[in-house]
């Protein structure tokens, strides 16, 4: 299977993920008071990294350099950033809808991953790498911890609609009602995680 058998709805995810994702480094740009060229870098470093490893690992076009809408809609929501007060994004909304860009980007991840051969666990692996590599660029570069630091369940979210998504295949169940059971799956447990403060268990062991 190749990438000619991607369907709209792949790349109707790709852009979501790539939308909700470039938000996340353009507000944290704002925050920290940087100028506007700074701010669509980190949109851009956030929104293409995950998608950026996972085609390099599998063998695929980096999916940026050939679709010409992903930079059009990184500078666009870096333009929305730009000209909206900071506090309009300030609070949970920021992160539900980090949420929802990170289980469609597991989703996304996973399902190109299989197109390419990628064997199961590997493919699952992929979608996590999408849905979080991102994030973690952007957070290393403003000088603050990573998400996938924190307690609270959010690697673990990618995971399980990335899992899902290949568990459907698998079946051969229908991709479309699979694609979205496994995003909003993911994006429940992310929403419960984030309303709750639901997280793992940390390493005790002393010796």
């Amino acid at each position: 299977m190749n990438e000619q058998i991607l369907t709209p709805l792949l790349d109707i995810l790709d852009l979501l993920g790539v939308a909700v994702f470039a938000l996340t480094g353009a507000l944290l740009a704002a925050k920290e008071r940087q100028t506007f060229v700074t701010m669509v870098f980190f949109a851009l470093l956030t929104g293409v990294g995950g998608g950026t490893v996972r085609d390099l690992l599998i063998g695929a076009p980096v999916f940026w350099m050939t679709d010409p809408w992903v930079a059009v809609v990184c500078l666009g929501v870096s333009l929305l950033a730009w000209f909206t007060p900071i506090r309009w994004w300030e609070g949970k909304l920021l992160d539900f809808s980090d949420g929802a860009g990170l289980t469609t980007y597991a989703v996304l991840g996973s399902a190109k991953a299989l197109t390419y051969g990628v064997p199961p666990v590997p493919a699952i692996m992929m979608g996590v790498v999408t849905g979080t590599v991102g994030g973690i660029a952007r957070d290393v570069l403003a000088g603050r911890p990573s998400i996938v630091m924190r307690p609270e369940l959010y690697v673990t979210a990618a995971a399980l609609s990335a899992a899902l998504c290949v568990i459907g295949e698998y079946l051969a169940l229908p991709r479309v009602p699979v694609w979205i059971g496994a995003a909003s799956a993911g994006f429940l447990l992310r929403s419960a995680a984030i309303y709750w403060n639901l997280s793992l268990p940390p390493y005790k062991r002393n010796s």
